[in-house]
């Protein structure tokens, strides 16, 4: 018994509650596909010999129809001959004929009431599987969705605010402290000592300056 004949009472809507709840909706709506998509191939099968038999009545009612006109036309004919014996065995054969095609017309009746109910219930499974399959496309768009969205959201989860700004904070620290040891670096290396040539130059300009200050200090000696 397919999984679909065994929730058969239950209504679409019951079906989509059970699917959305599945760990795999998918799967699970794949699943029902198959299963309505069995069911629906056995009902046309179905279908198919309820209408041939709704034919077959049909066509032996219509022979008989055909059959009671016939005999009552003959039956005429052999009273117009005044041919009494004929004209008998015409009107037993034409109500032998009635009985005959009353019961096919019950029987017709009978069986294309059925065919009827057979077909609309027919397109109701048509229009379920139909129902079911667009259901299946939006599951998998929301499932997908949801699953992509999922990933993100794990993988983004070592990516928190606090996270990232406790790292840019460390990055900032390590850029000072950085450009401290570049500055430090630059006046250790202004403060070594001067080349011989530069100390040369230097004796010269700080002779010219005690040369100059001498003279002003001798402008106000006291005589």
């Amino acid at each position: 018994m397919s999984l679909f004949k065994r929730l058969r009472d239950l209504t679409l809507s019951n079906i989509y509650a059970l699917i959305e709840k599945a760990e795999d909706p998918i799967k699970l709506t794949d699943q029902y596909i198959r299963d309505m998509t069995e069911d629906l191939e056995e009902a046309e099968k179905a279908v198919a010999q309820q209408i041939a038999l709704e034919k077959k009545f049909k066509q032996l009612y219509e022979e008989q129809t055909a059959l009671v006109q016939k005999r009552t036309e003959q039956a005429h004919m052999a009273a117009q001959a005044q041919n009494v014996d004929l004209a008998r065995r015409a009107l037993e054969e034409k109500h032998a004929a009635e009985q005959k095609m009353n019961e096919y017309k019950a029987a017709y009746d009978q069986n294309r009431q059925l065919a009827d109910n057979l077909r609309a219930k027919l397109d109701d499974m048509r229009k379920q599987l139909t129902e079911m399959k667009n259901k299946r496309e939006t599951l998998a768009a929301r499932y997908n969705a949801a699953k992509t969205q999922h990933e993100i959201n794990k993988a983004m989860s070592g990516f928190g605010s606090d996270t990232a700004a406790a790292g840019l904070k460390r990055m900032e620290e390590k850029m000072l402290q950085m450009e401290a040891q570049a500055e430090a670096s630059n006046e250790l290396a202004s403060s070594k000592g001067k080349s011989l040539d530069e100390e040369f130059a230097n004796l010269g300009k700080d002779k010219k300056v005690e040369d100059e200050l001498a003279a002003l200090m001798k402008q106000y000696e006291k005589k």
